[in-house]
């Protein structure tokens, strides 16, 4: 078992991540949930943040929504795609490369758990300017993006491998 661990210790980490990122998005909706009474209800935080209550049946900034069966669509969806960055994690050797790619399955994951079990997802945080507001998210929306953002700087400042085949992903 130890010698598994070691071998594959950037994916091992890479789950818990992913884990960490679905157990702590669920808590934080239920924390809010139990301040919110009424889905129109708004807690503010500061002058440009906001905590809300907002079930988006599409995917991101609403885009879908009211898709028949999208729930279902766009959950295969999410987990055909989620399937390919876990092979690509099973393939990596970089800790860069496995915590961007935990952070991306966590969120995917996260999202498609409350998709399935509530038929949206549930956006919390709503952040705005001079009465103009960004589309409410949520924390596995934000993990996605962190690890996308990892993902392209990792590409565009790693190293090139001396050895031939051996990519460093």
């Amino acid at each position: 078992m130890k010698k598994f661990l070691i071998k594959f210790q950037i994916q091992f980490l890479a789950i818990v991540l992913a884990s960490m990122v679905i157990v702590i998005d669920r808590v934080t909706e239920q924390v809010v949930l139990s301040y919110i009474r009424d889905n129109s209800e708004i807690i503010r935080i500061a002058p440009f943040f906001n905590l809300v209550w907002i079930g988006n049946e599409g995917i991101s900034f609403g885009i879908l929504q009211g898709l028949p069966y999208g729930q279902y669509l766009i959950s295969v969806f999410a987990l055909m795609i989620t399937g390919f960055f876990f092979m690509w994690l099973l393939r990596s050797r970089s800790l860069w490369m496995g915590c961007a790619l935990g952070l991306i399955i966590g969120g995917a994951v996260g999202n498609t758990i409350e998709r399935l079990m509530f038929g949206h997802v549930i956006d919390v945080l709503d952040f705005h300017v001079a009465g103009y507001h960004w589309p409410a998210f949520n924390l596995t929306d934000s993990a996605i993006f962190i690890g996308v953002v990892l993902i392209v700087f990792y590409e565009l400042f790693r190293k090139p491998n001396k050895h031939a085949g051996q990519e460093g992903y």
